[in-house]
């Protein structure tokens, strides 16, 4: 009986944890190659996972935020795929660098030219967007996966405050605080002066790490001389010694 009620126990463990790691947790997500700051740019990754064990995926669409527009949308190649952008016009135009902007990208669609995901791998699609808005703490983004087989898995559900994640979740970017260095505004007088800061920033330091360097030899050149006193000194006493030895002999034998 112990023995039973041992192995029925291990198997119900054994579905909790198949359970706890199976496909619903391997889901389309997006996040940024470093920081994504607000009103700048960035460069994001979307990941795609195949859950499937007899199909690949070949087909990934991801719809852009329309209540945040991005004006900027560059993808990076991906070997064995093709990549499309689709614009559309806004309602309301955006002023981008001082220039007004009448259309954004609405969805880029990459598709695959091979065999696609194959089941046991996944694939990282990359975008340079922005600028990103100054006013959201995320962008929410939906994507349309299609495998092999003409299956269609929607990500499409928005995370609610306080409730469980839904089960095919919608790729959600969180943006960070805006920076300087994240920054997208337009390069003007004030960036032309910082970069003369930084040059006599990098001159000075130039100088710095060559009179460090100058030090350094000094020092060196020092503590050769000194290494050379030294066994200098260490030859002069044995010598020294020798003799000793060699007179008290004399002496004896005298």
């Amino acid at each position: 009986m112990k023995a039973s009620r041992l192995a029925a126990a291990a198997a119900v463990a054994g579905s909790a944890v198949l359970v706890l790691s199976g496909p619903a947790f391997a889901h389309v997500s997006v996040s940024p190659e470093g920081t994504a700051a607000k009103g700048g740019y960035a460069t994001v990754d979307f990941k795609v996972p195949n859950e499937r064990d007899n199909a690949s995926t070949t087909k990934l669409e991801v719809a852009f935020p329309t209540d945040h527009p991005l004006a900027s949308v560059m993808p990076e190649p991906v070997p064995g795929w093709t990549a499309q952008v689709t614009k559309a016009k806004l309602a309301k135009p955006l002023t981008v660098h001082g220039r007004q902007i009448s259309e954004a990208v609405s969805k880029v669609t990459w598709t695959a030219s091979g065999k696609g995901i194959e089941p046991g791998y996944f694939q990282k699609f990359p975008l340079s967007v922005g600028p990103l808005p100054e006013d959201a703490d995320e962008l929410v983004f939906k994507a349309i996966q299609t495998y092999s087989n003409k299956e269609v898995v929607r990500w499409i559900e928005v995370q609610q405050d306080g409730q469980e994640e839904p089960e095919n979740p919608a790729p959600v970017l969180q943006l960070s605080a805006a920076s300087d260095d994240h920054h997208g505004g337009a390069k003007g007088a004030s960036d032309d002066s910082d970069e003369s800061a930084h040059s006599d920033d990098d001159s000075k330091t130039a100088h710095t790490g060559a009179e460090a360097s100058g030090t350094d030899s000094d020092d060196d050149g020092t503590d050769t001389t000194a290494r050379v006193l030294g066994v200098a000194g260490i030859v002069v006493g044995a010598a020294g010694v020798a003799y000793g030895v060699f007179a008290g002999r004399r002496r004896s034998d005298a």
